[in-house]
C-alpha cells in the first residue's frame, strides 16, 4: 500500500500542472459502477455536475471527478475529461450516445500565480490521459499547484499548501482513502498543540 487514493482498487489519478502560473487540475477516474456522494459547503463553492452525485439523481454512478484551480474558469477542465472518457467508451449509454458522468469542483488560485492561465478542456484531457494506479504525487502539483492557506490577513501572509492523499487498511482488508486539495482561508493548525503548521 502506497498510502494514497489509488490503494483503492481500480481508481486512477492524474495531474496537469503549470507551476509558473501556479495552477492545475487533478482527475480521479473511478472504476465502473462507482457510486458517488457530495456535500458542498462554504460561501463560495463552484462545481459542475455535482448534482449527479446526489442519492435522488437518476444517474447510478460516476465515471470521474475533477478538482481544478482557475476559479469558475477551471470548470472547463471537466469537458476535456468527458472527451477522454467518451473515447474510452466510458459513460452512461443514452440512445446512440455515451455520456460520461463527470463531477467537478474548483478552487480559487487566481491570487497567487498568473490569473490569466487556467485549466481548460485540453488540460483536463491531459490530466485524464496521465491518470494511473501508481502512488499519487502530492504537494504543489495538479489542483494543488496554486493552493494556499492563511489568507485571513491578505495574500502577503499566506503560505503554500497543496494536494495530499492518504489511505488506511482495516483489519478486515477494507481500504479507506482520501484525496484533498487544501486551499483554506485560515491557517492549518496542529490540533494537539494549537501550533500553526
Amino acid at each position: 500500500m502506497a498510502g494514497s487514493l489509488t490503494d483503492v482498487r481500480g481508481f486512477r489519478v492524474g495531474h496537469w500542472s503549470d507551476l509558473a502560473a501556479a495552477t492545475g487540475c487533478t482527475v480521479v477516474i473511478c472504476p465502473p459502477g462507482t457510486v458517488g456522494g457530495a456535500s458542498l459547503r462554504g460561501f463560495a463553492t463552484g462545481s459542475r455536475g455535482a448534482e449527479t452525485l446526489g442519492p435522488l439523481h437518476s444517474t447510478p454512478y460516476v465515471d470521474a471527478v475533477v478538482l481544478s484551480g482557475g476559479s469558475a474558469f477551471g470548470l472547463d477542465a471537466a469537458g476535456g475529461v468527458m472527451r477522454y472518457l467518451e473515447e474510452q467508451g466510458r459513460g452512461l449509454r443514452v440512445g446512440p450516445a455515451i455520456v460520461p458522468i463527470v463531477a467537478a469542483a474548483i478552487l480559487f488560485d487566481l491570487g497567487i500565480g498568473d490569473p490569466h492561465v487556467r485549466p481548460g478542456a485540453a488540460e483536463g484531457y491531459a490530466a485524464a490521459s496521465a491518470a494511473t494506479e501508481a502512488s499519487v504525487p502530492e504537494g504543489s502539483v495538479g489542483a494543488g499547484a496554486g493552493c494556499t492557506v492563511g489568507k485571513l490577513h491578505g495574500m502577503q501572509h499566506a503560505t503554500k499548501a497543496g494536494i495530499g492523499t492518504a489511505s488506511r487498511v482495516g483489519s478486515d482488508g477494507l481500504v479507506v482513502a482520501a484525496l484533498a486539495a487544501v486551499n483554506a482561508f485560515g491557517d492549518v493548525v496542529d490540533p494537539r498543540t494549537g501550533r500553526v503548521l
